[in-house]
């Protein structure tokens, strides 16, 4: 059914929900976002699964977006650039409200769109040798479609040390910045994801639907209008000259011309 996302659902009505563009590092295309909305959405109607455990096969969580997909986006007409954008806008907003628990196990690295992900679920566990990063600068781009998310998981505090300087930073001060509820070593990563998957099973899956629901209404806003804002904010630096240097300089394995 899919092609970059794989499903699997236990009999205990555990699905995990993998990336599986390994050989991509789990990057976004306009595949993988179309087929990610889609499972959110199949996951979040489907009264036999209980809890969600989004992960990525191989040694990478999320790349981030596919850059192939970013460079069609600077060719493409405005209209092309602000449907893209919007698709990918409302991949996130679906699992950030896909009514059952989401758990991110992060086996990997992940930068850019990856950290929108784990930001959007609920509480997210990571392999300690794993490295972050909010690398849009560096491309002349921005964190703007995931960043309502960051925002609302680090507090605007926490994510100013790291949202726009592009700089890389390991599991623990993820963990210091509120992205990731504990580091472990790899070994001990399933353990730490079945951690928080049990207690879900003990629960009344309805009154969990409605809790989730309930830190939406009372947490951070989110609303149609900050998305709206998001999408709009890509598209213009998608139009960008800085973009158009960022991305032209990484395909032609050079510096951009801001770098020193």
């Amino acid at each position: 059914m899919y092609e970059t996302i794989a499903i699997e659902t236990d009999a205990r009505g555990v699905a995990t929900l993998s990336l599986n563009r390994p050989e991509k590092h789990n990057a976004l295309s306009a595949q993988m976002i179309a087929e990610l909305t889609e499972a959110a959405g199949a996951l979040g109607r489907d009264p036999a699964v209980r809890v969600v455990v989004l992960t990525g096969a191989g040694q990478s969580f999320c790349a981030g977006g596919d850059l192939g997909w970013m460079r069609e986006q600077m060719a493409a007409d405005g209209a092309t650039r602000a449907r893209e954008a919007t698709k990918l806008a409302m991949m996130l907003n679906a699992l950030n409200l896909m009514p059952k628990p989401l758990i991110a196990r992060v086996q990997g690295n992940a930068f850019g769109g990856g950290i929108g992900m784990m930001a959007v679920a609920d509480v997210a566990i990571g392999a300690a040798p794993a490295r972050f990063g909010l690398t849009e600068t560096r491309l002349g781009l921005i964190p703007a479609t995931i960043g309502p998310y960051v925002l609302a998981r680090m507090g605007e505090a926490m994510a100013r040390r790291v949202f726009m300087s592009a700089r890389l930073f390991g599991a623990d001060e993820a963990v210091t910045l509120g992205l990731l509820a504990c580091a472990v070593p790899p070994d001990d990563l399933d353990a730490a994801t079945e951690a928080e998957v049990a207690p879900y099973l003990a629960c009344a899956p309805g009154a969990v639907a409605e809790a989730k629901t309930l830190t939406r209404r009372f947490g951070p806003p989110i609303t149609e209008d900050t998305i709206a804002a998001s999408i709009a904010a890509l598209v213009e630096r998608w139009e960008s000259a800085e973009a158009k240097e960022g991305i032209a300089a990484f395909f032609e394995r050079r510096k951009p011309s801001w770098a020193g």
